[in-house]
């Protein structure tokens, strides 16, 4: 058995996205079609509880549409150096205590730039650099989802496909070892849309975090409802 989360996107008006969690049965092993038998397992849990259609997000996915959601697939725009990929983009505007942004990720290849071992040994994260803005740590995922964000500005047909599902999952995203999740990403995008709110709060890293704050993401703890987490 595993636990794993469900990314659900709310028009709630205190929450953007909920993250609820289900135990499910975990195909253990590397192979692709393992993983697509956690996935089938996970989404048929969450099938019962009133969650379906959903997408999952990442190269796992048996729908081809989940694998254009993938952050090695999705492009940011860069003043320099045009479209580059949204996880060159992530990995490479990395700051930490001991050394970055490195920059030259940015034209590396996405597994290359999460591989990269200076940012797993180059000291505490300390915030983001990128195009010239600095963001701190808080609120926790805001860089990661304002990149993202902005990669499903350049499609809108990226944008109008992620409406037809009532929630997300990245099978290869464990809570427990990572903050940032594309999934998440795309419910807040859905949630955002819905709210007629997505072209306003994306415009720039100032309105992002203003409109994110209104919802007080950054501030305090998240709030715990049994195994339903509210991500705000």
């Amino acid at each position: 058995m595993a636990v794993r989360p469900i990314f659900i996107p709310t028009t709630n008006e205190r929450r953007l996205v909920i993250e609820k969690e289900f135990d499910f049965n975990w195909s253990p092993g590397f192979a692709v079609s393992q993983k697509q038998k956690s996935i089938n397992s996970l989404h048929q849990i969450a099938k019962r509880e009133g969650f379906y259609p959903l997408l999952e997000v990442s190269s796992k996915s048996e729908d081809p549409k989940g694998a254009a959601y993938s952050a090695f697939r999705l492009k940011v725009e860069h003043s320099q150096l045009g479209y580059i990929p949204l996880e060159c983009a992530f990995q490479g505007s990395k700051v930490f205590l001991d050394g970055g942004p490195f920059t030259e990720l940015y034209e590396a290849s996405p597994l290359e730039a999460k591989k990269d071992p200076r940012t797993k040994n180059s000291g505490p994260l300390q915030g983001f650099e990128f195009e010239g803005d600095f963001w701190g740590l808080i609120p926790q995922t805001a860089f990661y989802d304002f990149l993202y964000l902005n990669s499903l500005k350049e499609n809108k047909d990226l944008i109008d496909d992620l409406l037809m599902y009532k929630g997300f999952s990245d099978i290869e995203f464990n809570p427990k070892r990572s903050v940032n999740c594309q999934a998440r990403s795309c419910a807040l995008a859905v949630s955002l849309v819905n709210r007629g709110d997505f072209e306003r709060a994306t415009q720039s890293k100032q309105l992002f975090i203003s409109y994110l704050q209104e919802y007080g993401y950054g501030k305090g703890k998240p709030t715990q409802d049994g195994k339903t987490i509210y991500m705000f």
